[in-house]
């Protein structure tokens, strides 16, 4: 919408609200004239009169009345615009609180944390790292970060990244027990297990056209991610691991992915996704640049099958 246009909107609903040209050029900084002039422009864009003059009286017209919540809507719209904008402008600052699974404090958390901390110094964070199911309203957190899959809930959801579980083993392991060919063959081997309440109990594995279901039993558990990916890594046994976290360490040569051609997908056949929960569709400006920012990490170190905005 031109300058113009809003100047005469602005003067229009001005003297509406004031009922005189007087009154509503003194507000609006301008000469009574000059407020006279802006009406009849836009009385003549328009094709019609707004408001009928007399030399003690402004009064609506059959059409002013019509058009005039239109007119203050558009006012309040570009405000409102250019309070956002002007938001936008002005660095976030604040304390930022949320929960993140333990794995992400691992390295890609914290070097986004420190990045978004370098170009925002007002930014502050406290970040709950927990494997348990951190609820935003109840825990008084501005969002929560949670793996796996998005369970069904009254939460705004906001993906981050999805990704694949494979099989990982240690090479010590391997040296001692050997390595599965097939998933069929797990129940001879040492399988390590996360114990919190939401992982799946079935381990369901795709590959092309088969599919395999098992109900394994777990040699060692714990109740932490890192502590499962420790296990692995320390020879405990075999682990299900999401490739983002586990192939960093097999390009090492700390683990192996066994079974390659197989992947562990939900009951449905879903892979999972690394995803942010929050309460409310008006998420802080400083929490969006923060999951903006992780993804823009995710995209950064190679992960694939990022969805879409």
């Amino acid at each position: 919408m031109a300058m113009k246009t809003l100047w005469n909107l602005r003067v229009f609903c001005a003297v509406v609200e004031e009922k005189s040209f007087v009154a509503a050029a003194r507000q609006l900084g301008t000469s009574p004239s000059s407020a006279t002039r802006a009406l009849q422009a836009l009385e003549d864009e328009l094709g019609t009169m707004l408001l009928a003059r007399s030399s003690k009286l402004v009064e609506l017209t059959m059409a002013g009345e019509a058009y005039y919540p239109l007119a203050r809507q558009m006012l309040d719209l570009q405000q409102q615009a250019e309070e956002e904008l002007s938001q936008q402008a002005i660095s976030p600052r604040g304390l930022l609180r949320f929960s993140a699974p333990e794995s992400l404090g691992r390295e890609m958390l914290p070097r986004t944390l420190a990045k978004l901390a370098e170009e925002h110094p007002g930014l502050r964070f406290e970040v709950l790292y927990s494997d348990a199911i951190l609820e935003p309203i109840r825990d008084k957190l501005d969002f929560s970060i949670r793996g796996a899959f998005p369970a069904a809930s009254e939460l705004i959801g906001y993906p981050l990244w999805r990704y694949r579980r494979h099989l990982y083993a240690s090479p010590e392991y391997i040296a001692r027990h050997g390595a599965p060919t097939h998933p069929r063959e797990l129940p001879q081997h040492r399988v390590l297990m996360h114990s919190a309440p939401r992982v799946l109990k079935a381990w369901n594995f795709v590959c092309g056209d088969e599919t395999i279901s098992l109900n394994l039993s777990a040699w060692h558990r714990s109740n932490s991610g890192n502590g499962v990916l420790d296990a692995a890594r320390g020879g405990l046994g075999i682990a299900r691991l999401g490739d983002w976290l586990a192939e960093p360490l097999a390009a090492r040569g700390e683990l192996i992915r066994l079974c390659p051609t197989f992947r562990i997908v939900s009951s449905q056949g879903d892979d999972p996704q690394m995803h942010a929960v929050f309460a409310s569709r008006n998420m802080p400006r400083k929490a969006r640049l923060l999951l903006e920012a992780l993804r823009a990490e995710a995209t950064a170190a190679g992960l694939s099958r990022l969805p879409s905005l």
